[in-house]
């Protein structure tokens, strides 16, 4: 009967401890949002034998303790449930659990330790911020941020941005952009606003509508002086235009937009309107044909992929136009650009060509385009420089020209 008993305990035992430590890895939170994930003794020992920990050491009464717990729970909350990142934050409170900070040699408070199954127990002893300790658990699960940064995807409309992109994302155009925390609870209120603001505007070249996690981007806000949350600000050609200080219905949101980008009502001067209507004829005559001619000119600039970005450039000289569809600067650019690969067609040895960043993101991060338009030139399927000069079709034509005449001199 014993034996039996013993049995049944050995097999439920196992049972009963993931039980209790996924009640607690699920992080009851609190009216405040807080991510808990305080360990006892028996979830402690089970939890750092099965996957990689982050444990803060504390004492209740401990002021440095209370300092780091807003920042703990960040972390927490941004990685617990990032499938990408197998690590866990936790808490260990030391005046409870006396054998557990004993046995991990804690003599003081915070104590912070990452544990890794097979590893040794790794002390940190650096700056007790975001970044830092983020940096300091990518470095113990061997993974590191990517240097190269990635062109945001936009989902149902809505861009999620990140410290890699966003300046490279506001560089040019419009952008409304919500500045939140995950666990706060005005921007858990304006998520579907929001969201339906964006899927509204998802169609309109001319603006993107956006947001930034703070908790895990904090540089970046903290350079835009964000001090609470949500904060929504505007920017154009990345500059911060305005702090939206209205409503955060979705029908004020999308009037302040609809305002934001409408052109100033002041009435211009006859002359000024034959100006605009001429301009609209020069810009009519770049992208018809001949006189009469309806139909849209064959366009001459070579459309580069993934796939075909290797080859497209391995021959001679190729300017490459990398751009984005809602770009504001790359449609002014495009007429343009258009009749720079009409004058090259015929100069052997010359190409124009263009990369839309929105689709072909991989070739467009390897060759670090920030910006768009980005124009670089390339030789023989190596990179040469980056264009710098003036985008008129005259200066452009020059620079290539002057470019063949010095590769030619090269070879002989």
């Amino acid at each position: 009967m014993e034996f039996r008993t013993t049995s049944v305990m050995s097999l439920l035992l196992p049972v009963f401890l993931s039980v209790v430590l996924m009640s607690c890895v699920s992080a009851d939170n609190d009216d405040h949002g807080e991510v808990k994930n305080e360990y006892n003794e028996l979830m402690f020992n089970h939890a750092i034998g099965k996957s990689a920990h982050f444990i803060m050491f504390f004492a209740p009464w401990c002021g440095h303790c209370k300092k780091l717990a807003p920042v703990w729970d960040q972390l927490a909350e941004r990685f617990n449930t990032d499938e990408s990142v197998p690590a866990t934050y936790a808490k260990v409170d030391c005046i409870k659990e006396t054998k557990v900070c004993h046995e991990n040699d804690v003599k003081g408070y915070p104590t912070l330790k990452f544990f890794n199954p097979g590893k040794q127990p790794a002390k940190y002893t650096g700056k007790r911020d975001f970044e830092n300790l983020e940096r300091f658990m990518l470095e113990q699960l061997d993974k590191k941020k990517e240097s190269v940064p990635q062109p945001p995807e936009a989902k149902h409309g809505l861009y999620e941005l990140t410290e890699d992109n966003f300046k490279g994302h506001i560089t040019e155009g419009d952008h409304f952009v919500e500045f939140y925390a995950p666990w706060c609870g005005h921007c858990k209120r304006l998520a579907e606003p929001w969201q339906q603001l964006a899927e509204g505007f998802s169609h309109n070249e001319a603006i993107t509508i956006a947001k930034i996690d703070c908790t895990a981007h904090r540089q970046v806000c903290r350079e835009h002086n964000v001090n609470n949350f949500p904060t929504l600000k505007y920017f154009r050609d990345g500059k911060e235009i305005d702090t939206y200080k209205g409503g955060r219905d979705h029908k004020s949101l999308k009037e302040y937009v609809t305002s934001k980008m409408a052109p100033p009502s002041t009435e211009a001067p006859p002359t000024q309107d034959i100006k605009k209507e001429e301009k609209k004829v020069e810009e009519k005559k770049i992208m018809d044909g001949p006189a009469g001619q309806t139909e849209p000119r064959e366009s001459k600039v070579v459309i580069l992929t993934e796939d075909s970005f290797p080859e497209g450039i391995s021959k001679g000289l190729t300017f490459v136009k990398f751009f984005a569809p809602w770009c504001g600067h790359c449609k002014k650019l495009a007429p343009t650009f258009e009749d720079l690969a009409r004058k090259v067609e015929d100069k052997p040895g010359l190409t124009a060509a263009k990369v839309d960043c929105t689709v072909h993101k991989t070739t467009c991060s390897k060759h670090e385009v920030k910006g768009y338009p980005t124009l670089m030139l390339f030789k023989n399927g190596n990179f040469v420089e980056k264009y710098s000069g003036s985008r008129s079709l005259d200066d452009m034509y020059s620079y290539m020209l002057r470019k063949l005449k010095e590769s030619q001199k090269e070879e002989l």
